[in-house]
């Protein structure tokens, strides 16, 4: 797979699966092995272990969250050329309003907005900086500035350029968005300051990417579940490369673990370690590779203890893991936490 995250998954924007509809009843917890039936949520097997618990079908999917961080954390983070951002003292603090107004609720709408609405990324952006009062207070501080904002090939990345974008043409920047290839094509471009002068990326990505870039492929990981530090280093390494950040956004895009919303509410579930506690014998649905990459199926039985009476091998984060779940044919399966499918609430 092929990622904007150091897991080497990355979404592009794919058709949204067709919405199935939860016509089978719930289902109940049973005891391991067992069909369910009769059972609850707290319900343990002889020994202590978790019982098994059925799929319950539903057209809401929730992501639990990772609170033992077992992912790397992938942070929206605006990253600007150096000698611009030394150039133009304003952008960067322009920048951070908008990420003290994304968290990764507001940008699952925001995705739901145009990969499921149909809205274009323009439209959604301009609503967004209007809605969220986002507008430049003094609309000459950029001065006719030219600042080139790439936007990767997904709907993600478009819309968050051009939020950037009116941001600073409110303040006088002449800001456009222009369509960049993939990070190994754009980065050289955006150190260079010449075709590109800022992009919206992804904290641990990129930590990593650059990490590999400067030290070698062997070097070691600086990216972790740690915002602060990861932050740190990805700072560190962008001063070595040419590149300034601002305030990385509470909303983030990564690789995640999902359930129906029936499912969640029927076991009473928020997190991944809740789940552990609750059921076993699950049965997880994801990319062909997760049954060997580390923060998939090994990562969540060593770190959570979660235990899998089957791996479903279907696509990383795509429209076949989400209608899987949604038809009760997987227990839990492998999302990306923005995705614009999602509930934005697992209670």
């Amino acid at each position: 797979m092929t990622s904007h995250r150091t897991t080497t998954l990355r979404r592009t924007t794919a058709a949204l699966a067709a919405v199935v509809g939860a016509t089978g009843l719930l289902a109940a917890c049973g005891e391991p092995g067992s069909a369910g039936g009769g059972g609850s949520s707290s319900a343990t097997a002889s020994g202590g272990a978790a019982a098994t618990c059925e799929a319950v079908p539903g057209d809401e999917l929730v992501v639990l969250e990772d609170d033992k961080k077992l992912q790397t954390v992938d942070n929206i983070i605006p990253a600007v050329n150096a000698d611009l951002a030394s150039q133009a003292p304003d952008l960067i603090p322009l920048l951070d309003t908008v990420s003290a107004a994304l968290d990764t609720d507001t940008l699952i709408g925001l995705n739901k907005a145009v990969d499921i609405d149909r809205k274009t990324s323009e439209d959604v952006a301009a609503q967004f900086v209007q809605d969220a009062g986002l507008t430049a207070d003094d609309a000459s501080a950029g001065d006719g500035v030219k600042v080139a904002i790439g936007a990767a090939d997904f709907a993600e990345s478009a819309t968050l350029g051009n939020i950037y974008a009116d941001v600073l043409q409110s303040a006088g920047y002449d800001a456009s968005v222009t369509t960049i290839g993939n990070r190994e094509t754009y980065l050289p471009a955006l150190l260079k300051g010449e075709q590109v002068q800022m992009v919206p990326e992804y904290v641990g990505t990129l930590t990593e990417f650059l990490n590999k870039d400067l030290n070698g492929a062997d070097a070691q990981p600086l990216a972790s579940g740690d915002l602060d530090p990861t932050v740190s280093a990805l700072t560190d390494l962008g001063e070595q490369a040419g590149l300034a950040f601002g305030t990385p956004s509470p909303a983030q895009d990564q690789n995640a673990f999902a359930v129906t919303k029936a499912f969640a509410t029927e076991h009473d579930l928020t997190t991944l370690s809740d789940l552990s506690a609750a059921c076993g014998g699950l049965v997880l649905g994801a990319g062909p590779e997760c049954t060997e990459r580390p923060f998939c199926q090994p990562g969540l039985e060593e770190t959570y203890g979660l235990t899998f009476s089957e791996f479903r091998s279907l696509d990383a984060g795509g429209p076949l893991t989400k209608a899987a779940l949604q038809k009760g044919e997987i227990t839990l399966g492998l999302v990306f936490s923005s995705d614009g499918s999602l509930s934005t609430s697992a209670g």
